[in-house]
């Protein structure tokens, strides 16, 4: 099945660098908190439980942009791990999701852990180079309507 059809090279797609770098940039960082025994897709949901909590599994998928069954999935994990905790209030059936201790203290450290995985791959950068990047990542983002965020 021959063909005189030219494919073009990988290095030409700008989807090939930019999976390249983010391929890197995220395996760094998932084995920079793996001695914290945290998934990145749990990092993700602990992050945003802090920016939300005390808040609904629904509020929580959307804070993430993710559905809820995968969130409560990644909820489970955190309740497992005792890192965050179901709270019912006066009415039972409003049950609301928070951090515990543990999980308050888990952030921490592994947003340390995210600054100095940033650092490393982006600091070598000129920072007018590393803001616009940013400004380039986030105006394609919003351009795409792009919500779901990076959980895996």
């Amino acid at each position: 099945m021959a063909t005189n059809e030219r494919a073009s090279d990988l290095e030409v797609h700008l989807g090939y660098w930019l999976r390249f770098a983010s391929n890197h940039v995220s395996n760094a960082f998932r084995d920079r908190i793996a001695p914290f025994d945290i998934t990145v897709a749990e990092w993700v949901a602990l992050r945003s439980l802090r920016t939300c909590a005390p808040c609904t599994l629904g509020a929580l998928a959307a804070q993430i942009g993710i559905d809820a069954g995968a969130t409560s999935r990644l909820v489970d994990r955190l309740l497992r791990k005792h890192l965050a905790s179901r709270v019912t209030g006066t009415d039972r059936r409003a049950v609301q999701l928070d951090l515990t201790s543990a999980g308050r203290e888990m952030v921490s450290h592994v947003a340390a852990e995210a600054d100095h995985n940033d650092a490393a791959f982006f600091d070598p950068l000129p920072a007018a180079d590393r803001d616009h990047l940013l400004r380039i990542l986030k105006s394609f983002v919003a351009i795409h309507h792009l919500t779901e965020k990076p959980t895996s």
